[in-house]
């Protein structure tokens, strides 16, 4: 597939020839130009040579049926990995990718440890959320909520990252509210700043991990370039300016990071009304890491809630078929 210069081939053409295109790709979802019925054949034709619309994937469908992973070769051979999330009633969530693999190197996680490629393009953002839109149409149903917590690190891509946001936003292409949309980061300072200007209102996940500096600069090295007190001040100002809340995902791994002194640290520096935790037991993936036991779990939330922190934790699914939190490594 590639979109990407649907503009320029359209350049010569009325101005409403490019909405009609817009209109069949990311609304009327076709996969053959020879599926619009609005534009002229020698357009079409056109469009079929230089803007093809085929999706090279193959899925991977959870034995609960709620969750389904496609696996896209891209262009270049490499390959990403998208996860849609279906929910009961029409809350469908697509996790989409950012980068082929990644330059954080966490140690729970398996995009990690696979190493970074490159960056992906504007066109490879969205090429995932319209793969799932297409699947979800021949149901008579249509995507909710999307989450930039796939592959890779989206503030280490953030202008491709950010133009597919306001894509995926705007009226003419995919029409997705702003707050249906979350973007997670490993703490790149930079990111959170510039997101905290763009005027979107989007919402904003920090992966943390760690309740200290010392046991998180163990599982994400980033830690050593941005502390969780540089991370902090920037979410304060991020909240400031947004006046928006935040969340903070942690992996509970056992025997690492799951001690009821942990649960005090976080708790610690939690305390803020508009942080909120987000409890993720650990996914298997190619490491020595253990999921906390379930009991381990229980008394790690009272903790923090006894303490008055907002908390959630992440509903456990798609482990079967490795979609869950850290298992995506493009294989």
């Amino acid at each position: 597939m590639n979109i990407s210069n649907l503009k320029d081939i359209l350049r010569d053409e009325p101005k409403y020839r490019l909405k009609q295109a817009k209109q069949a790709v990311f609304l009327d979802l076709i996969e053959d130009w020879d599926d619009n019925s609005t534009l002229p054949k020698n357009i079409r034709e056109t469009l079929k040579e230089e803007c093809p619309l085929m999706i090279d994937a193959s899925e991977l469908v959870s034995k609960s049926r709620d969750v389904i992973k496609a696996v896209i070769t891209l262009s270049d051979g490499n390959k990403i990995e998208t996860v849609l999330m279906r929910h009961k009633g029409s809350h469908n969530t697509v996790c989409v990718s950012t980068q082929v693999g990644c330059k954080l190197g966490c140690k729970f996680c398996a995009t990690g440890q696979a190493g970074f490629k490159r960056d992906l393009t504007v066109n490879e953002i969205l090429e995932q959320v319209i793969y799932f839109a297409r699947y979800l149409k021949k149901y008579d149903s249509r995507i909710s909520n999307i989450v930039f917590m796939g592959m890779g690190e989206p503030f280490l891509n953030y202008d491709n990252t950010l133009s597919a946001i306001k894509r995926l936003n705007s009226k003419e292409d995919f029409n997705i509210g702003a707050r249906k949309m979350s973007i997670s980061t490993s703490g790149i300072v930079p990111g959170i700043n510039r997101l905290a200007d763009e005027n979107l209102q989007i919402n904003l996940a920090i992966s943390l991990h760690g309740p200290n500096d010392k046991l998180r600069s163990k599982l994400m090295p980033i830690n050593s370039k941005y502390s969780i007190e540089r991370i902090l001040s920037a979410v304060d100002d991020y909240i400031l300016k947004t006046n928006r809340k935040v969340m903070f995902e942690y992996l509970l791994i056992k025997d690492v990071n799951d001690s009821r002194n942990c649960a005090d640290q976080l708790a610690e520096i939690m305390k803020k009304p508009l942080y909120m935790v987000n409890i993720i037991r650990y996914n298997h993936t190619d490491t020595n890491f253990k999921p906390s036991p379930r009991e381990t779990v229980d008394k790690f939330k009272r903790i923090l809630e006894k303490k008055g922190i907002n908390i959630t934790e992440r509903r456990e699914f798609g482990q079967d078929i490795k979609a869950a939190c850290g298992q995506l490594s493009g294989k």
